[in-house]
């Protein structure tokens, strides 16, 4: 499978949220993570990066009154 991982940096360290990310939608600072298994997350942050070679997401969480 190549399906990138999703990880959100919490207290300056990555923690994975959803594995095999095969859809991600934006809805404003809404964010929604969906598996090939048909799972979902949704939470608000931004993207931080995402890199095909390791196969990652990197997100960060929106601090409060921050866009």
């Amino acid at each position: 499978m190549c399906e990138a991982h999703a990880f959100i940096l919490k207290d300056g360290k990555e923690e994975k949220i959803l594995e095999s990310v095969d859809y991600v939608k934006w809805e404003g600072d809404q964010i929604c993570l969906v598996s090939i298994f048909g799972e979902q997350k949704f939470f608000k942050g931004r993207l931080k990066f995402y890199d095909n070679t390791q196969k990652k997401i990197l997100f960060e969480p929106l601090q409060a009154g921050k866009n």
